[in-house]
């Protein structure tokens, strides 16, 4: 190493041992911080590893023994109940919180051995279920519940997948779980998430790679990933996740559930990790992921509540509005078959006019809806996202070993604002889908930059609504991304994203859920998708999702803010329409 620093040296006319020797020196040690560094983040991993073996390892010592004692127990019907079947059983007594507890445990036990799905069983489930002996019985008492790893349990890490938070342990639970707890759930473990909630491919180098409950070969989506699995797979009743770009959606779409995301304001984040801390413009929210509509609802009812407004006086006191919910008032629904920047594959679409028929045939008015400037808002969701120019991911995954499919994403973080601009410039005349995400990701130049950003986030939401209000709309019908998808692709494909973000930017209420499956037919309909630019995202996504015979297909309905309750009430209408129509 000397003589190559020597070497170096005389080409600048710098011949002199002892600058030769203290080069040595400062690149011996650089290497080696970086090797102490690594070496600290793949034992610090490990240890992570061996407390979550320990935790599985315990939980499955406490199913075990609870079967022993209790010989009788029917874990099968007790999970074949749906959640409002399994509340009015549990609050008559003719089941223990305890039966089902760990009729669920021993489920998710089982998934996690095939889907890696859950990150750590909480083990203070005996001291939850000891609590409720003394309390009254709440609109979810005895439920088992599952949360997403970002979301603070006390004594439990929320690492996002990332190195530097495993030892940030949470002094209390976050507000959504004292709301649970105090409703009578019991909240049993946490589920997987993509590193820095920054991919719809659950996987991160702490807790690894979750798989899709349906097809093995096939993804999980994210960021709420793991919960999509758990939940579609049976090993959960009921979860929450969050979403800031279709991240609780598009889980429910690709692993066969329902989901919702409400009115950013109207559940709490204290507590709660975000992937992009300080971001505000594109409002970060909660919402649950279930089995059926009528579970999102219950659970809906059971979060608005005194104990939620009072932990969190920032969430405006709106209980759940049961007459808008169980009105029989026929709807005006507007609907979309696309949005003009990203074209659905042909079951996406089948079973979103399938839908809209059966709606129609019901006395619902249907009324065809254009979202405008789409490929604007896009811009404008990374815009904000990377409003810093990528500095705050960059933070986080500087002291990281970067999942392989977030490889891109970070490459872009990193690139200097110079290159983007060179590459964004060199693209936009073959691919220009692809030259604005580039060129979104320098953020802004400027505070007032941002400002200005804002303010035509603003006027583009004013402009959504004009277009609603002209038609006289109550919610909209559209396309949900379906079906899942083979993994790793969805680090390297940004335009599919389109259907769920929108509805971010807007911070509209919406939610999804199955409709249907992938047939044949629609495979070999794939075999002459094009897309809309014929550019390396819509030739990646048709790779993306063949082989999906047989896979959930999904829709997505979405309502006004404040207006959830709405929302809720179409997919209802939807999910009753599809369950006629499939027994037919």
């Amino acid at each position: 190493m000397q003589e190559k620093v020597t070497q170096i040296l005389s080409e600048y006319g710098l011949e002199c041992k002892l600058l030769a020797t203290l080069g040595c020196l400062l690149v011996a040690s650089v290497y080696g911080l970086r090797w102490r560094k690594r070496r600290w983040i793949r034992r610090r991993m490990e240890q992570e590893r061996k407390r979550r073996e320990t935790s599985m390892e315990l939980m499955q010592e406490a199913v075990q023994n609870f079967h022993k004692l209790n010989p009788g127990v029917d874990s099968g019907n007790i999970l074949s109940l749906t959640l409002l079947e399994l509340t009015e059983k549990l609050k008559d007594g003719s089941l223990s919180p305890e039966s089902v507890l760990y009729s669920y445990a021993e489920k998710a036990l089982e998934l996690n051995h095939d889907l890696n799905c859950v990150t750590v069983f909480l083990l203070d489930y005996e001291a939850q279920l000891k609590e409720l002996r003394d309390k009254e019985k709440g609109p979810l008492y005895g439920v088992p519940i599952s949360i997403k790893e970002n979301i603070g349990y006390q004594g439990h890490p929320s690492t996002c997948g990332l190195v530097q938070y495993l030892d940030e342990l949470e002094k209390e639970d976050s507000v959504i779980v004292k709301v649970l707890k105090k409703q009578g759930a019991v909240v049993f473990a946490k589920t997987n998430v993509p590193q820095a909630l920054m991919c719809y491919e659950t996987s991160n180098p702490i807790y690894g790679h979750t798989l899709n409950p349906h097809n093995r070969t096939k993804g999980a989506a994210g960021s709420s990933g793991g919960e999509g699995a758990l939940i579609g797979g049976q090993g959960s009743i009921l979860g929450i996740g969050t979403d800031i770009g279709g991240s609780i959606r598009l889980p429910s779409s690709f692993c066969g559930i329902a989901g919702f995301k409400s009115t950013a304001s109207r559940l709490s984040l204290r507590g709660v990790r975000l992937c992009v801390d300080g971001m505000t413009a594109v409002p970060f929210c909660l919402g649950p992921m279930a089995r059926d509509v009528d579970s999102l609802v219950l659970s809906m009812k059971a979060l608005w509540c005194d104990e939620l407004f009072r932990l969190d006086p920032n969430v405006p006191p709106i209980y759940f509005n049961e007459e808008i919910y169980s009105s029989t008032k026929p709807l005006r629904i507007g609907y979309y078959e696309e949005d003009g920047y990203f074209q659905v594959n042909p079951s996406m679409r089948r079973v979103l006019l399938e839908t809209k028929q059966l709606l129609e045939d019901s006395g619902h008015k249907l009324i065809p809806f254009s979202p405008p400037r789409v490929d604007y808002v896009n811009g404008l969701f990374w815009k904000q996202l990377f409003g810093d120019g990528g500095m705050t991911l960059q933070d986080k995954f500087k002291n990281n070993i970067v999942d392989p499919n977030l490889q891109e994403g970070v490459l872009l973080c990193n690139m200097p604002v110079m290159v983007k601009r060179i590459l964004s410039f060199i693209l936009r005349p073959i691919y220009p889908r692809i030259a604005n995400a580039v060129y979104a990701a320098i953020g802004a130049r400027s505070v007032r930059d941002h400002w200005k950003d804002q303010i035509s986030q603003q006027e583009y939401q004013a402009e959504f609504l004009s277009e609603w209000r002209k038609l006289n709309l109550d919610v909209v019908l559209c396309p949900m991304l379906g079906p899942a998808f083979n993994t790793g692709y969805p680090g390297k494909i940004l335009a599919p994203l389109s259907s769920t973000l929108l509805y971010n930017v807007l911070d509209f209420p919406a939610g999804t859920l199955t409709v249907g499956s992938v047939t044949a037919e629609d495979e070999e309909e794939l075999k002459h998708y094009r897309g809309y630019s014929n550019d390396p995202w819509d030739k990646l996504y048709k790779k993306a999702v063949e082989g999906g015979v047989g896979l959930p297909l999904s829709v997505q309905c979405a309502s006004l803010p404040h207006q959830d309750e709405l929302c809720l009430r179409l997919m209802k209408e939807i999910q009753t329409l599809s369950s006629r129509h499939k027994k037919r």
